[in-house]
């Protein structure tokens, strides 16, 4: 009983601290940019569930999942996130970023 208690209690400890620290990872989009706002048209046009809540406070998933795809390119990336997200290039970006948006397609 005593490993099952401990068991699961770890397993909250975890994930409250995954949560927490998945809030605070990214820096903020600047206004206007236009790659993160074409990656948001974008991805709620192709996928669904972009309009739910993300695990990041104040954030849709889109928007949570596309702030993580701009932080993840590099300086010098001028093509479409959400494209590139796509590609075989972009697929463990993907995968973080559905991770981080709790948007699993």
């Amino acid at each position: 009983m005593k490993r099952l208690l401990l068991s699961a209690s770890l397993g909250l400890v975890l994930c409250a601290s995954n949560a927490a620290f998945a809030g605070s990872q990214y820096n903020d989009v600047p206004n206007g940019d236009e790659q993160y706002k074409n990656c948001k048209i974008y991805a709620m046009k192709k996928w669904e569930g972009g309009g739910d809540s993300s695990p990041i406070p104040g954030q849709s998933k889109a928007e949570a999942f596309c702030t993580c795809m701009w932080n993840e390119t590099p300086e010098n990336f001028s093509g479409g996130l959400a494209k590139f997200s796509e590609s075989e290039k972009g697929a463990a970006m993907n995968k973080t970023c559905e991770d981080y948006s709790n948007w699993h397609g």
